[in-house]
């Protein structure tokens, strides 16, 4: 299964919870405004979860559709696996979980942590086994509950993100296109910057973090350094995966970015010399939804028909840790 097959995308689904939080209601919560939030991030809404709404059920939902549009089954799929931080349990993973709620059985399923880049690590490491020849058809799923991980009385976070699920089935075939490469990096030297520690770590002097019902304590983030890391580190991987396979910024067709703040995408964008029509945008309705950001994004895309067979596609993404990382991808779905 080697040789001159490739891994493509030949499914794409998302899903976001029905409550939908404005600025202005958070507004009468924390100190904040609408134009603070959107000038510092270009957000403007965010989805969040119903009470007993878990990551499984948002993930389960997006993976249906991505099955729907690539015509196939659960009985079609060799391996499942879910990017998340916030997972349903500590065990089992959040993929065995998905893998019972779509009625499938017997292959393997498994879940990834990389934070924000989840996704972008996940399809770096199933496109290198589906190469390897260990799988034919894999179902990939970013799925987040961040709001579960929230203070909501910390104006700094808690207008950041926002919850949600998209997927991907993937499929290797017997000719061009598809996954072309990734390139992935990591520096936990960086930990301290943005971080969500267990309860029993926080210091009882701390009353202002929330735990939740797992002894999560909700996540704490020192902003302007993240973000200064951030745009360096992915200014330089979009250009180095772009050397890696002899690629230059203008034969990139669409920059699908992980969704974490305007500011962030717009100054990669410039890197690129991306023209705004040709950069995924969504920050702005669907806030940070961590791992789910990219593949929500890519359905996004899909859904209003502005994605053509054969384009090339940047993916990139940063996340605690730090991890960063970035796919190219030629997209393969349409006439």
């Amino acid at each position: 299964m080697t040789g001159s097959r490739r891994t493509h995308i030949i499914g794409v689904g998302g899903y976001l919870p029905r409550r939908v939080v404005t600025n202005a209601e958070l507004a009468e919560r924390v100190d904040t405004s609408d134009q603070w939030i959107v000038e510092r991030t270009g957000i403007r809404q965010r989805h969040l979860a119903a009470d007993g709404e878990r990551t499984s059920d948002l993930a389960a939902a997006a993976a249906r559709q991505a099955l729907e549009v690539a015509g196939v089954t659960i009985d079609d799929i060799d391996a499942l696996v879910v990017a998340t931080t916030t997972p349903d349990l500590i065990f089992p993973s959040t993929a065995a979980i998905v893998q019972s709620k779509l009625g499938g059985a017997g292959f393997p399923a498994w879940d990834i942590q990389a934070v924000c880049a989840g996704f972008v690590y996940g399809l770096a490491q199933l496109d290198a086994m589906m190469r390897a020849g260990m799988f034919r058809r894999v179902l990939l799923i970013g799925a987040e509950t961040m709001s579960r991980i929230l203070n909501w009385d910390d104006r700094a976070t808690c207008v950041l993100f926002g919850d949600g699920a998209g997927a991907v089935v993937l499929e290797q075939r017997a000719e061009a296109g598809g996954v072309i490469g990734s390139v992935l990096h990591g520096d936990g030297a960086h930990r301290d910057l943005l971080k969500a520690q267990y309860g029993s770590d926080v210091p009882r002097d701390r009353p202002d973090f929330h735990t939740d019902a797992a002894g999560v304590a909700a996540i704490a983030m020192r902003g302007n350094e993240v973000f200064r890391v951030a745009v360096k580190s992915l200014g330089a991987v979009v250009g180095e995966v772009l050397a890696a396979h002899n690629l230059t910024e203008s034969d990139v067709d669409w920059l699908v970015p992980h969704q974490a703040n305007l500011r962030i995408i717009n100054a990669i964008a410039k890197r690129l010399t991306l023209p705004e029509e040709r950069v995924a945008i969504t920050v702005g309705i669907h806030a940070n939804t961590s791992a789910a950001s990219v593949p929500l994004a890519l359905a996004h895309l899909h859904q209003q028909g502005r994605l053509q067979r054969d384009q090339l596609l940047l993916l990139e993404s940063f996340g605690a840790g730090f991890v960063w990382g970035a796919n190219l991808v030629r997209w393969s779905l349409g006439e």
